[in-house]
């Protein structure tokens, strides 16, 4: 009998605290990261066991230039870098990033033992691209002040807009992110009318009713295919921050059974759809990285530890292509 692979916590229910971790992996660093890959969900669980209501999680996405130097065997159909996108007025960068953690929580003290045991692992053998903790503000809303995440998917809907199916069958189970992290100048924001920040983004402020308004934030993120279906991606955004330093941003994260769909949303964001140049939230929120990262299921993670992948001359001179059977 088949045994379904294990996806990652992909689906895990949205929480009030997040640690996002992008790493690149320095030359020499391979063995070590795939030992801690190996090793992650006991991490994992050993931390959690005695916080149970703490609904700690982590997911690890891998990157397009890192996969070869970690795994061996075929690669996820459409793994390739964040691509960037430069608007009329805005641009979405292309930013490095060979491995994403993201781990959740209901409290921020459980993010950080996890990232802390995750860096004492990897220190050495890693550098750190960018780190951003994440937190819950007021009734689920994000900088900006309005509702954030309303149209995700739940049940099997969620399912079938974020897990590989039998179209890549090497990966089932599986699921690509992307990550941006965004900067809000709320000082701009805030000197506009409530009416005015209600067209940009789609929905009223205070009810989160969505309102007919052409070419708004939510118009330009919904996509559909020719049949009218719409495509859905799931969302856990999470709003950061510094007072001190003035700064105030969004952390976008975004996971699909195939990056086409986000990264349809973020062409109409940048590059317009029709008469809409871009999207007018971009005017006051300005994307600062751009990473695509491929979510492998728990059961790859457990096995890394077993072998290590074909070094170049396994694979051939060129380290094209590999002849070995999996």
């Amino acid at each position: 009998m088949l045994t379904m692979p294990t996806p990652q916590a992909v689906l895990s229910p949205l929480t009030t605290s997040s640690l996002f971790l992008v790493l690149t992996v320095d030359p020499g660093g391979e063995p070590v990261v795939r030992e801690l890959l190996a090793d992650l969900s006991g991490i994992e669980r050993s931390i959690g066991f005695n916080h149970p209501e703490g609904e700690l999680s982590v997911v690890v996405g891998i990157g397009s230039e890192v996969w070869e130097r970690l795994l061996d065997g075929p690669r996820p159909a459409e793994l390739h870098p964040f691509p960037e996108l430069r608007g009329s007025r805005h641009r979405a960068p292309s930013t490095p990033g060979d491995l994403l953690f993201h781990i959740r929580a209901t409290r921020q003290d459980l993010c950080f033992s996890l990232g802390s045991e995750v860096m004492a692992r990897l220190r050495g053998s890693v550098t750190v691209v960018d780190e951003v903790s994440g937190f819950g503000y007021l009734d689920r809303r994000d900088l900006l002040g309005f509702v954030d995440g309303t149209e995700n998917p739940g049940g099997q809907t969620a399912v079938d807009a974020v897990v590989i199916g039998a179209e890549d069958p090497d990966f089932a189970g599986g699921s690509y992110v992307i990550v941006q992290k965004y900067l809000h100048d709320l000082d701009a924001w805030e000197r506009l009318p409530v009416e005015q920040q209600e067209q940009i983004i789609g929905r009223r402020k205070l009810s989160n009713v969505e309102i007919d308004t052409p070419g708004s934030h939510v118009v330009l993120n919904t996509i559909t295919d020719p049949d009218g279906t719409e495509r859905k991606i799931l969302r856990d955004n999470m709003p950061f921050g510094s007072p001190g330093r003035g700064e105030f941003g969004t952390y976008f994260i975004g996971y699909a059974r195939t990056p086409a769909v986000t990264e349809e949303m973020l062409r109409h964001m940048f590059l317009g759809d029709g008469p809409v140049s871009h999207d007018r939230i971009l005017d006051f929120s300005t994307a600062v990285t751009g990473t695509l990262f491929f979510v492998p299921t728990a059961d790859l993670l457990d096995d890394l530890g077993d072998e290590p992948p074909a070094t170049a001359d396994e694979r051939g001179s060129l380290g094209i292509g590999d002849l070995k059977t999996r």
